[in-house]
């Protein structure tokens, strides 16, 4: 049973399910909006604003743990620099879903996910 699980599975195994979170966190970083599926993209969320809320923070701890995570070293540092101009009075809410047309081969729902 998986009552009260509000982990979304995405159909993978723990392993898996990380490192495509992490790799879509990364390309959304790099290129401030990517076309996924709507499932992926309300997983990947709480992913990408807990990684820019670590950047607001600017801390060698919270830099060590957003290096951790993101797999571009280079990103990381420019993330580190740049959000506090971008998001220095915001209190959450960093990224935008906007559903798009569904999928031509297998109909699933697609969604464009960007940074405000």
């Amino acid at each position: 049973m998986r009552h009260r699980c509000r982990v979304p599975q995405l159909g993978l195994p723990a392993d898996q399910r990380k490192a495509l979170l992490r790799t879509l966190a990364t390309e959304l970083i790099r290129h401030g909006r990517i076309t996924t599926t709507q499932t992926r993209a309300k997983a990947l969320r709480p992913e990408v604003e807990k990684i820019i809320t670590l950047a607001k923070d600017g801390t060698l701890s919270a830099r060590r743990q957003a290096l951790g995570y993101i797999y571009d070293k280079d990103l990381v540092h420019a993330l580190f620099e740049q959000v506090a101009s971008r998001y220095g009075d915001r209190q959450g809410g960093y990224t935008r879903i906007s559903r798009t047309i569904r999928r031509r081969g297998d109909n699933a729902e697609m969604a464009i996910i960007e940074l405000v």
